[in-house]
């Protein structure tokens, strides 16, 4: 480029998010009944995306009580992180003197730290991930350098996991290869392992001595949030270390409040202290300090008895509403069938490129382009709406 030459002008085209392109698509489309299926939000039965109550009430007190927005420091609100841990690893675990954690900017945050420490500190430097993912999670470890291994998984057209195949991939993974594991709710499959198949992945993540990597975004909208912990707390006893990535966004709804974490499991206390700096010097070069106003909200919610029940009993309920919608859907039609046994916000439809793309042409009906639909952005009176669009598409018609 020469010196009088308009910046920028090495610039290439590069392909748009299809996340981001769909919301832009939607936002465009005039039609009054139009449907945003791809959005990975909760919505109540009216199509909001409400506060809930516990989070208000945490907010009022924070409001009252706060007494300055000083920064926290690069590892946050240290109280939030270590009342948090409590959730996903129980109590027992949570005050290990191994497992060490700071406050992250969501979990997209808590993710590209975990990458920076692979990058930084293993000889592989690689990750395996599952087919299908997040859409994000591929680019998040890229970004960071990290080599992408893609190990078989989920069968959108059959509706079937390929554990045998998952397990075969990773007997080949190399010791120090990280291992992306969705914690429960699977992003975009909505599938979830039984206890003996996460029985299986601790053993082989054991054995070859993997670093698994749990992006646990939704706890609690699976089977519970006990249950949606059982993955994350075998892996943290069967395995040398563990990196666990989590959100807030999802079962606090807190999401542009941007409130995650990330722990890491480390073999003895002294190697803890160590990787906590290992930590703290990347997200120090990424964003110094993390927002506040989520951290804080979760804390006050954790700190509380009375919070804490109430924000139990709303993410039960909103669990509860997403399973009848699943039920729901699976009911459309037999192709549909297999949702039932998923869990969570989200479901791959058995159905073409082009049956997505006539979904938003001829419906106004929007889900993202390899067929994830958000099951919680449904309401039992826009399911037969969604199942008369869809029937031309199943059952190995068209």
């Amino acid at each position: 480029m020469t010196a009088d030459a308009p910046l920028f002008t090495g610039l290439t085209d590069q392909a748009a998010d299809g996340l981001l392109a769909l919301m832009l698509a939607y936002r465009a489309d005039a039609r009054p009944d139009k449907l945003d299926l791809g959005i990975g939000v909760y919505r109540d039965d009216n199509g909001a995306t409400p506060v809930m109550a516990a989070v208000k009430a945490a907010e009022r007190l924070l409001v009252e009580a706060q007494p300055t927005k000083v920064y926290l420091g690069v590892d946050g609100d240290v109280d939030y992180v270590r009342r948090l841990a409590a959730i996903p690893f129980g109590a027992d675990r949570a005050a290990d003197e191994r497992l060490i954690g700071m406050q992250t900017p969501g979990g997209t945050g808590a993710l590209r730290l975990a990458a920076e420490l692979i990058a930084a500190n293993t000889a592989p430097r690689r990750v395996w991930i599952g087919a299908p993912t997040w859409a994000n999670h591929i680019p998040i470890f890229r970004a960071a350098g990290v080599e992408i291994a893609a190990h078989p998984l989920f069968d959108p057209l059959t509706q079937s996991l390929d554990l045998d195949g998952m397990v075969a991939a990773l007997e080949t993974a190399g010791a120090g290869d990280a291992l992306l594991l969705h914690g429960c709710c699977h992003n975009p499959a909505g599938i979830d392992f039984t206890p003996d198949q996460w029985e299986r992945i601790a053993d082989v993540a054991a054995r070859r001595r993997l670093i698994p990597i749990v992006d646990l975004a939704y706890q609690g909208l699976g089977r519970g949030l006990e249950a949606d912990a059982h993955g994350t707390r075998l892996l943290f006893d069967r395995c040398e270390t563990l990196l666990l990535a989590y959100s807030c966004d999802k079962n606090f709804g807190l999401y542009r409040e941007r409130t995650g974490a990330l722990w890491a499991k480390a073999p003895d206390a002294a190697s803890a202290s160590r990787l906590h700096i290992a930590m703290r010097n990347p997200a120090r070069s990424a964003w110094s300090m993390p927002p506040d106003h989520g951290a804080a909200v979760v804390r006050i919610i954790l700190e509380r008895d009375d919070l804490t029940r109430e924000w139990r009993a709303e993410l039960e309920q909103m669990r509860l509403r997403v399973l009848g919608l699943r039920e729901s859907l699976a009911a459309l039609h037999p192709a549909l069938a297999g949702l039932r046994a998923q869990t969570g916000m989200f479901a791959m439809l058995p159905i073409s490129h082009d049956a997505v793309m006539a979904l938003r042409r001829d419906h106004g009906i929007y889900i993202a382009d390899d067929g994830r639909l958000n099951v919680a952005g449904l309401t039992e009176a826009n399911i037969p709406r969604l199942g008369a669009a869809l029937a031309p598409w199943l059952g190995g018609r068209r």
